[in-house]
């Protein structure tokens, strides 16, 4: 259904900082490179793309969006949190499961250091592997 979904930052390098070790983390890699923007996902797939407004103004989070990455077990999900505290990002509810999604929605929430809310989440048993 997405083609992409772009997050704005008001420090491209800031964001690099960030960006790059927290989506190692969920294999997510970048596809290719563009002038002052920062790609993730996969190049025919659905991307994420950092970049600053192209109005010139300040980037800044919405207030109720997030973006959900898609993390292939629970311990991706637990390094994903880890990077994003190491890499300036803030917590914004740690990692576990939320069974009032479903029963094996286990999931974590962090702001990068533009203040955009990102969470991980793995929908798989703890026993049950990717296919």
């Amino acid at each position: 259904m997405f083609s992409h979904i772009t997050l704005g930052t008001n420090d491209l390098e800031r964001a690099r900082r960030f960006y790059e070790p927290v989506m190692a983390t969920l294999d997510i890699t970048q596809p290719f490179e563009l002038p002052a923007t920062l790609v993730f996902g996969e190049l025919a797939g659905l991307k994420l793309f950092i970049v600053s407004p192209f109005d010139g103004g300040a980037a800044m989070p919405g207030n109720g969006p997030h973006t959900a990455l898609l993390a292939p077990d629970r311990a991706a999900v637990d390094a994903f949190h880890a990077a994003a505290l190491a890499h300036g990002g803030s917590d914004e509810g740690a990692p576990g499961l939320r069974p009032h999604y479903h029963a094996n929605y286990y999931g974590a929430y962090v702001r990068d250091p533009d203040g955009n809310k990102l969470q991980a989440v793995c929908h798989r048993r703890h026993d049950e592997t990717a296919a």
